[in-house]
């Protein structure tokens, strides 16, 4: 196939071909991003500390004086693991704006340009080093729940279903951060900008404390916001309850976060050149 582009005739790669060009570009963009965090690993090593910390504070610190006796009949660790899981997710987030900040900033991005490559490769693979990152993060938490007390009241294979809907949720958050990444284009801006997001998100919701014991005016909010829903349809799975509405409640935020945030980060990207 062949198109004119300033009076020269200019190949076009049928389709399938562009689709598995894309795809190996995503592939080598996402090992470029794992290699880098091998060769910075204080940064892995402190985003795995951070949650272990969260887990053993309010496990042994607050876990007595929080009571949840009136929406589960189980211990307090084992409603709050699936918070736990939901709050490393969501705060490693922040990683997916300060990475293609400092991308943007440092020009790797026109070197990027001037290469053969997918245009949406760069975007791709770095929500799947994300995406990479988090199972192991996730696997980590998991054990030291384990450790600490968690039981799972359900079904190993709704446990792991719980997971996956975990990982989903992170994949989507790395999309909603990338653009914040990308218009700030900045990485101390991009952190900064990021808690403000993310802190309403995780502490206005169901991780911790059940809603009923919020205000009233703040209940309606931390009920139906993605976070929440997410985590009262991990909870479910692991623990039992209520579990299809939530369920679907979760899948419709990430649909549609996705469907606004893919499209909004492919157009911040190339509107950078």
């Amino acid at each position: 196939m062949q198109a004119t582009a300033r009076g020269c005739a200019v190949e076009i790669p049928p389709i399938p071909i562009r689709l598995v060009n894309g795809i190996r570009d995503t592939i080598a963009v996402t090992e470029r991003n794992l290699i880098n965090l091998r060769r910075v690993p204080r940064l892995f090593i402190f985003t795995l500390i951070q949650p272990v910390i969260f887990v053993l504070l309010f496990r042994y610190v607050f876990g007595g004086a929080i009571a949840v006796s009136a929406v589960s009949p189980y211990p307090y660790v084992d409603y709050l693991m699936p918070g736990i899981f939901m709050q490393t997710v969501v705060f490693g987030a922040i990683t997916t704006a300060i990475g293609l900040s400092s991308d943007v900033q440092s020009g790797l991005l026109e070197r990027f340009r001037a290469l053969p490559m997918s245009r949406t490769a760069f975007l791709a693979g770095r929500t799947f080093s994300d995406l990479l990152r988090n199972v192991l993060v996730v696997a980590l938490i998991t054990g030291v729940g384990f450790a600490v007390g968690f039981r799972i009241h359900t079904s190993p294979h709704l446990f792991i279903f719980g997971m996956l809907l975990v990982l989903l949720f992170a994949y989507v958050l790395s999309w909603l951060f990338a653009n914040v990444g990308l218009a700030l284009r900045d990485p101390e801006s991009a952190q900064a900008a990021s808690f403000p997001v993310m802190a309403p998100l995780v502490f206005a919701s169901s991780a911790f404390v059940p809603v009923a014991s919020m205000p009233t005016w703040l209940q309606g909010f931390a009920k139906y916001q993605p976070v929440s829903v997410t985590i009262s349809a991990v909870r479910a799975l692991a623990i039992g309850g209520p579990t299809g509405s939530y369920l679907l409640q979760s899948l419709a935020w990430c649909a549609a976060i996705l469907a606004v945030c893919i499209p909004l980060a492919v157009w911040q990207y190339r509107r950078l050149f």
